[in-house]
Order: structure tokens, then C-alpha cells, then sequence
């Protein structure tokens, strides 16, 4: 097995409600993913294979890295439509679409728990679909050659620790609204089963005068 090292994609459209039109990286979010390009290259890390998903943020955030060449698009590592399974919550559960990130901390976690427990009809895709989706995707990628880079998106990447640590719905949503853009977590082989050995790192927005870049919406 091949390590995988996944990058949620850089800041998009923050004040969208819908799909599409939050399916584009903010400013903000092409400089996030330049200074992550900047760090690797510097860093001499090294990945011979290289995929992100079919999404236009993933797709810029790997160009502003600098590492479209060459790239394998995989729409097994699309995003969750989170933005439509929040509009049928609100339709067949009143639940009410946050406007500010604070808002999204309770949100989340109840979304997670109905799309789970099959209580949202006619999603776009079941739980299960979309766990399955992101379980065959690394499993392709990780039985390849070579270290591969992943730019995805931050509710697969929680799937993938899910996934990789067993863990429940709620813990999942809470890892889900930690990540940040243009974060890094790596997945390595151990005893043939992928392990976290990388969280939500930003070694690139470290620096003090960055910090303001540090986000998650």
C-alpha cells in the first residue's frame, strides 16, 4: 500500500447557498493554495501520482499549487452536496439554513445524524453511497505506486478518518468542522490498513502574518 496524503481545497465562495455557485475559490483561497504549493516545493516533497476531484475548487486549488500536470480527476473524490442536503432538511424538518459559521457548529452534526440514519429523502446520494464512494477511492489510490496527493474536500477527508479511526457520526461532524483549508492529513499503511499520521496541517499559514488565512469557511 501507498501513503495518501489529502489537501482539502482552498477557500471557495463563503457566501453561497447553493452548489454551484459555491464551487469556486474565493481570492483568498488561490493565495491559500499557492503558499501550500510554495511549502512543498520547498519542502522537496515529492508525489508521483497526483489526483483531486472533478469539482472547479479542486481543480484550481491543484493548479495554484502547481500540480495540475499530469493530474488524474476521480468524481469518487467530489464532495458531499451539503448545500442540498441542508435545503431538503430545512424543507421536510425545519431546520434552518446558518448564515455564519457559528451557526454551522450545531447545523452540521444534525445534518450528519439524519442523512446517517436515512431520515432526509431523496438525498442526493445515501450515507452509505457516499462512505462506499470515499472507501473505494482510497482503496484504488492506495494500492498503487507511489506516494499520492489528494486534493479533495473537508467532508470527504472527515470520511476518510471515519473511515480509518471508526468513528461515529457525531465525531465525524466534529472533524468535519475543524478542517481547514488547504489543510494536509496524511493516511499510512500499517499492518495493511491506512492510519492517520497527519492532521490538519498548515505549516504554510503558520507564520504569524498568515494566521488571518487559517480558515474553515
Amino acid at each position: 500500500m501507498s501513503h495518501i496524503t489529502l489537501i482539502r481545497h482552498g477557500q471557495a465562495n463563503t457566501g453561497a447557498r447553493d452548489e454551484d455557485s459555491y464551487d469556486k475559490l474565493s481570492p483568498l483561497g488561490h493565495q491559500q493554495a499557492a503558499w501550500l504549493g510554495e511549502h512543498l516545493k520547498a519542502s522537496d516533497l515529492h508525489h508521483t501520482r497526483v489526483f483531486c476531484g472533478t469539482l472547479t475548487r479542486h481543480i484550481e486549488t491543484a493548479q495554484g499549487m502547481g500540480v495540475a500536470s499530469n493530474i488524474t480527476r476521480d468524481p469518487r473524490l467530489n464532495e458531499m452536496e451539503y448545500f442540498t442536503l441542508a435545503k431538503l432538511m430545512e424543507q421536510q424538518h425545519g431546520l434552518e439554513i446558518p448564515t455564519e459559521r457559528e451557526g454551522f457548529v450545531q447545523h452540521l452534526p444534525r445534518v450528519f445524524a439524519a442523512w446517517q440514519a436515512n431520515d432526509i429523502e431523496n438525498p442526493p446520494e445515501s450515507w452509505r453511497d457516499f462512505e462506499n464512494r470515499v472507501n473505494g477511492a482510497l482503496t484504488d489510490i492506495a494500492a498503487g505506486d507511489g506516494p499520492a496527493l489528494v486534493v479533495t474536500s473537508g467532508g470527504l477527508i472527515s470520511i476518510a478518518m471515519r473511515l480509518a479511526l471508526g468513528l461515529d457520526t457525531l465525531a465525524t461532524a466534529r472533524m468535519a468542522l475543524s478542517i481547514m483549508n488547504t489543510s494536509m492529513h496524511r493516511l499510512h499503511p500499517i499492518d495493511g490498513h491506512l492510519c492517520p499520521v497527519l492532521f490538519n496541517a498548515v505549516p504554510h499559514l503558520d507564520n504569524p502574518n498568515r494566521h488571518f488565512a487559517q480558515t474553515h469557511l
